[in-house]
Order: C-alpha cells, then sequence, then structure tokens
C-alpha cells in the first residue's frame, strides 16, 4: 500500500499550487514559518514536441524542483499536460529526479497557454481512462488529481469518480467550480459532501477557504480528509496555525498588517538570493501583491505596487503599519 503524504488519521491542511506565485521560495517562507502538512509545485508544464523517450518533457529547473520533499515537508509534484505519452514520460523523469508524489493538473481554467490541458481535459472525458491508467502505471509512490467539480457541468465529476476508482488514483483535490466559473461566484462545498459520499478516494476540499471558521465549518460539513489553502493562505499565513488553534481564529487588522511584513520581507529575501537583478526580483514580489489583497479590504498595497526598486519596495514594507 502506498503511504500517502500525510500522517494517516490526520486531516492535513496542504498549500494550494498557484502558477506563478508559490516557487520554490514562497514554498520555503510557508514551510519554516507555519509549516503546512503538504505543498505543491506549481505546476510543471509536459513539453508535447520533443522526441519520444526525451526526459525534456520537462524543463531543467522543474527537473531541479522534483523531489520528495521541501526542508522535511511532503512535496507534490504537479504535471499539466494533454497526451498520453508525453505524461508519461515526464512523470517517469520527475520521479528520476526525486519525486515520489505525483499530481495531475485537471482543474486549471486559463487554456489559451495550455490549451486541452488542466481543466480542458474535462472537455474530452474520454481520452481520460487510457491517460490515467498509463500515469497509475507508471507513478510507483502516489498518484493524486487536482480537479474542477468539472468543465462547465458542476455534476460532471460524479461520473468521474468511478474511474478515478478503478484506476487506483490515491486522493482527489476537489475545487468546487466548474473550469467554465474560473474564480467567479462561490465554490460549492455542499457539493464536496456529496462527492465525499460518494467515493472511497480521500477527498481534499479547495475553494474560498479564507478564515478559520470556514475551513472549520468546511471540515465538518463535507467529511473532507483535509483542506487545500490558497487564496487564503496568501492574504493570511497564519491561516495554518489559526485551523489549528495555535493562533487566534480572527486576527485584529494589525496581526494581519504584520503578518504580511513578515512574509514580505521573508519573500525579499529569498527572491534575492534565486532571481537575477532588481528587475526580476521586484516583478516577482509584485506578483504576489494580487493574490494577498483581500476582496473585502481592497488597496493597502499601492505604495508596494508603485516601488521602482527592491529598496523603495522594502521600504513600503515597514510602512505598511502606517497606511
Amino acid at each position: 500500500m502506498r503511504t500517502l503524504p500525510w500522517t494517516p488519521g490526520e486531516r492535513p491542511l496542504m498549500l494550494a499550487p498557484m502558477q506563478g506565485i508559490t516557487n520554490r521560495a514562497v514554498r520555503q517562507v510557508f514551510v519554516q514559518w507555519v509549516r503546512p502538512d503538504v505543498v505543491f509545485t506549481e505546476f510543471m508544464r509536459v513539453k508535447p514536441g520533443a522526441a519520444p523517450g526525451d526526459a525534456g518533457r520537462l524543463s531543467q529547473g522543474d527537473l531541479d524542483d522534483a523531489r520528495a520533499q521541501e526542508h522535511g515537508v511532503p512535496l507534490v509534484v504537479q504535471l499539466i499536460g494533454r497526451d498520453l505519452g508525453p505524461l508519461v514520460e515526464a512523470a517517469r523523469a520527475a520521479q528520476d529526479a526525486g519525486a515520489i508524489h505525483l499530481n495531475l493538473n485537471m482543474g486549471c481554467p486559463y487554456g489559451r497557454m495550455n490549451v486541452g490541458c488542466g481543466g480542458g481535459m474535462l472537455e474530452r472525458p474520454e481520452a481520460l481512462p487510457e491517460i490515467l491508467g498509463a500515469l497509475r502505471q507508471t507513478i510507483l509512490g502516489t498518484f493524486s488529481i487536482k480537479v474542477r467539480a468539472g468543465y462547465d457541468d458542476p455534476e460532471q465529476i460524479f461520473s468521474l469518480l468511478p474511474l478515478f476508482e478503478s484506476v487506483g488514483v490515491d486522493f482527489l483535490v476537489l475545487h468546487a467550480r466548474t473550469v467554465a466559473q474560473r474564480y467567479e461566484g462561490f465554490a460549492d462545498h455542499a457539493l464536496t459532501a456529496r462527492v465525499v459520499k460518494q467515493t472511497r478516494v480521500p477527498v481534499i476540499a479547495n475553494g474560498d477557504i479564507n478564515t478559520a471558521e470556514g475551513g472549520a465549518r468546511v471540515l465538518e460539513q463535507t467529511g473532507a480528509a483535509g483542506l487545500m489553502l490558497g487564496r487564503g493562505a496568501l492574504r493570511d499565513p497564519v491561516l495554518f496555525e489559526r485551523l489549528r488553534g495555535r493562533a487566534p481564529g480572527t486576527p485584529s487588522a494589525g496581526e494581519v498588517v504584520r503578518a504580511h511584513q513578515r512574509y514580505l520581507r521573508a519573500l525579499a529575501e529569498r527572491y534575492g538570493a534565486i532571481f537575477c537583478g532588481d528587475a526580476q526580483v521586484l516583478a516577482k514580489l509584485k506578483s504576489s501583491l494580487a493574490v494577498m489583497e483581500s476582496p473585502e479590504q481592497p488597496g493597502p498595497f499601492k505604495a508596494l505596487r508603485k516601488a521602482k526598486t527592491v529598496a523603495a519596495f522594502c521600504e513600503a514594507i515597514e510602512a505598511l503599519d502606517e497606511a
């Protein structure tokens, strides 16, 4: 029996993969500060054009990120692709590089750059049995799927559950929206509860988990095996500890500001070590701001966005508590 990337009997709190955001530096900040139970890589694009058998299905940067753990926390390597052969070759390459937990992205709603990949795979369900079966045979460790409720029909997930079970998927991460919804509306965790009841595969609930109260409610009402935190964790990095009962359930405005300062300071330090040049570091820092800003409290990062240098950005971090 394959070992899941969390302790049996526990309900893991996972850091979501967010493309362009949760890179190695971000994962390290979270691991060293609030230690999620599981972390994911950003999705690794599987190149369709390489020659058969070519390990170049994944970039060297992706292969460098393929490992079993991130500073002692189980790391799940996420692949995104559309065709059987390249996906199988990429899974082999990731495993050869050290990965033991692999995930297939079947939920990303942005198909312009990844046509037919991610959530686009739900438009051709007839291809899934062969693809998933081949991946299961190839992947020696755990094989999980991150999936939306459906492409444009939220009931589609129920037609897929028997396939996931028969193939031997180890766990699902369910974002309870359709692909067509993108991030509009709200995640329907009543649907999550129905999925949990209809499958023996462990289901991790994902989508709109922004507070400790909300996360606890999702766990209680759905019976999910655990939670995946994305934008909620970027807006409040201490959310992991709040859900564990180790920090106040509802932070004050001052606590949120101090958390943002700590997070951005740590990120600026790490980005300076892994990216080249002031402009690149500044661009990467600013890319985090869009997902950190809460819809209920827009505008706290205005000075950070206007910063022209990393030094000015860091000065603006210290001035956040004065805003």
